[in-house]
């Protein structure tokens, strides 16, 4: 049974939504993907994250491999209908493939990228190389 928030969602013109998983419970932002209408019912039916991976071009369940999984406590969408924010619980201490807790460990400084980020696990023994 769709769900009545895909009524509101606006899509792109690859049928895609972007999609801002954050911590429930810290707020910090733990990463932005994106979802088809499949994966956005999924998620709603499931409370899990499901997402499209873009560069894979297939659905793609958060934590299926690492098992860092998201589970979902809140859903909000943007006055415009093309941004949905989740507040989820990640389970597993990592959000990113690069074992990083949060996609965004990268901070500008200057004309620089720096890291700061907290790394939880090495990628190449989870997914391999």
């Amino acid at each position: 049974m769709a769900h009545a928030l895909l009524d509101h969602v606006q899509f792109d013109d690859d049928g895609l939504v972007a999609a801002i998983a954050q911590d429930h419970a810290s707020g910090t932002v733990l990463m932005v993907a994106y979802m088809n209408a499949d994966t956005l019912q999924e998620t709603l039916d499931t409370g899990r994250m499901v997402y499209w991976s873009r560069s894979r071009q297939t659905v793609w369940r958060k934590g299926e491999t690492s098992g860092n999984v998201q589970h979902v406590h809140e859903v909000r969408i943007d006055c415009d209908g093309d941004m949905l924010l989740f507040k989820v619980e990640q389970v597993g201490n990592a959000a990113c493939h690069t074992g990083h807790q949060s996609c965004f460990y990268r901070r500008v400084e200057d004309e620089s990228l720096v890291n700061d980020g907290t790394k939880v696990f090495d990628p190449e023994t989870v997914y391999g190389s």
